[in-house]
């Protein structure tokens, strides 16, 4: 664990008024409707007030956990900003008829998020990966962005998160360093399970829970090419190099649950079309008939 010395610019807790972002409901759950950078700007924004937050980025795997699991309906509720990673969940809200404007990936947010907070003097904390990951991905956004304030970075151990006793080092840690962002690379749902627990002792904190996209910034694994991206293949990029480890996720889980969705998003639009779920704010969601 790696954590230089805090800052002495004064934090605030939440204040101010929270912005309202407009939401519509892909399978049931609801999406904020914003782009990239619309999330960079609220994220920006919020801790210009002193507001931190929780940006959810959710992928069809995390859509189908959101369907079948109580406790990660719960994470979603929680989260201040819950944006798609995923072509598939684009693809089932235009087929029922509720636009997304773009794909907010995880992968593509580490880069962005940590450009505006080079450029407004904020810092981040990356967490998690295999040990040696977070530190080569601090070095390699330092490359990219010289000006980035580091917060620090650590690997906790395996299993670590089953015991509060082995959490007490890790939210001290964070509590010293002080950091305006926080990337979390868990995998999920430990990542929402972490976030969770620590949010509350960090309340001007944004976090953001990043999947696989540490190991992407240190070099140890290769993202997909744009063109797979662009049409909903980066799957299969991953599958193929952790074919093992993927299976049972990909084809077992996600593809059949696909199916569902894009069944459910026809049968929903044939049945009367879109319905506005209304304005989110603080993390709660209001619908209006």
């Amino acid at each position: 664990m790696r954590t230089p010395a805090a800052t002495s610019r004064p934090r605030t807790g939440p204040g101010g008024s929270a912005e309202r972002v407009s939401t519509v409901r892909v399978g049931g759950a609801p999406f904020h409707v914003l782009t990239e950078a619309g999330c960079v700007a609220h994220v920006m924004n919020a801790l210009a007030r002193g507001a931190g937050g929780w940006v959810l980025t959710a992928n069809l795997d995390l859509l189908r956990q959101w369907h079948c699991d109580e406790e990660f309906r719960g994470f979603w509720r929680s989260a201040t900003l819950v944006v798609p990673d995923g072509m598939p969940i684009l693809w089932a809200g235009r087929v029922a008829g509720r636009i997304l404007p773009e794909r907010v990936t995880g992968s593509d947010m580490v880069i962005s998020l940590a450009a505006a907070a080079a450029e407004a003097g904020r810092s981040i904390y990356l967490l998690g990966g295999v040990p040696g990951v977070a530190e080569r991905a601090a070095r390699r956004l330092t490359e990219r962005f010289p000006t980035l304030r580091l917060a620090g970075w650590t690997a906790p151990p395996l299993g670590f998160e089953v015991t509060e006793e082995a959490v007490v080092p890790l939210r001290a840690a964070l509590a010293a360093a002080r950091p305006d962002i926080v990337y979390v690379a868990l995998g999920s749902p430990k990542t929402e399970r972490l976030i969770a627990r620590l949010r509350d002792a960090l309340p001007a904190t944004w976090w953001m829970g990043v999947g696989i996209s540490l190991s992407f910034l240190a070099g140890d694994v290769r993202r997909a090419p744009r063109w797979m991206r662009g049409c909903g293949l980066e799957w299969l990029h991953r599958f193929s190099q952790e074919p093992r480890r993927l299976w049972t996720r990909y084809f077992l889980k996600d593809l059949p649950f696909f199916f569902r969705l894009m069944v459910g998003s026809g049968r929903e639009f044939l049945g009367g079309g879109p319905r506005d779920v209304g304005i989110v704010s603080g993390g709660e969601y209001h619908d209006v008939v």
